[in-house]
């Protein structure tokens, strides 16, 4: 099928997730991989753009024509951060990207990778929801063909994927039987880095009636 998508966030371990499963999917013929750093990754489907200005991406726009989708993969954590430090990295960065994408590749399908807990209101205490509603609703609402906001939730690593955040990893090190017991009880609540990759391959071609997807709906679209 030829498509070509775009990965941001791909030293990541939702991003890595996806990468993997682009890479490995007969329907992917070219992974662009957006990001300040190379990725540790050699596959012939792979290209790699290391760019190290998040806020601007008109001047490598030659090279964002002619793909099918982009997932977005890119985050950081609200601690430690105020709300115009942590703005900036998950909003600023993610609507810098997708104006200059959309206005390459207004048929695109764009999927943001947020949170469980996001805030749609914009208008709630908690920081890091509001800016990732408005980051959230704000992509929805830009003008691509397709655009969805993927809300995994508790998220189990397979193919020896690892978390870059040392809390994450300590707790998948060291408390995973947990995750897979609250897997065992509640099936629909935790997801894992294959079916993230494998629910936004399925978007592009065969959508979705959500745009907010959380676990259960990631589960179903990866099994379209």
């Amino acid at each position: 099928m030829n498509k070509r998508v775009i990965i941001t966030g791909a030293t990541g371990m939702v991003g890595k997730g996806v990468l993997f499963e682009c890479l490995n999917h007969k329907s992917i013929s070219e992974v662009l991989v957006i990001g300040r750093n190379a990725v540790d990754v050699d596959h012939p489907k792979l290209k790699q753009l290391v760019h190290k200005d998040f806020s601007d991406f008109r001047t490598v726009k030659e090279q964002l024509t002619g793909y099918n989708g982009c997932f977005y993969c890119l985050g950081i954590s609200a601690a430690g951060l105020n709300e115009d430090q942590y703005r900036k990295i998950t909003y600023d960065y993610t609507l810098a990207l997708a104006k200059v994408l959309l206005e390459l590749n207004p048929g695109m399908t764009f999927n943001y990778v947020s949170g469980q807990g996001t805030d749609s209101s914009e208008q709630g205490r908690v920081m890091w929801a509001r800016v990732k509603g408005k980051t959230e609703n704000d992509i929805l609402n830009l003008g691509f063909k397709q655009a969805f906001a993927i809300r995994p939730g508790m998220i189990i690593p397979l193919k020896g994927i690892k978390s870059r955040t040392k809390s994450y990893q300590f707790m998948y090190d060291y408390f995973m039987w947990l995750v897979k017991l609250i897997k065992a009880l509640s099936p629909n609540s935790v997801v894992n880095t294959t079916q993230i990759g494998l629910a936004m391959i399925n978007s592009m071609d065969k959508g979705y009636a959500k745009k907010v997807l959380r676990p259960k709906d990631i589960i179903i679209l990866s099994e379209k």
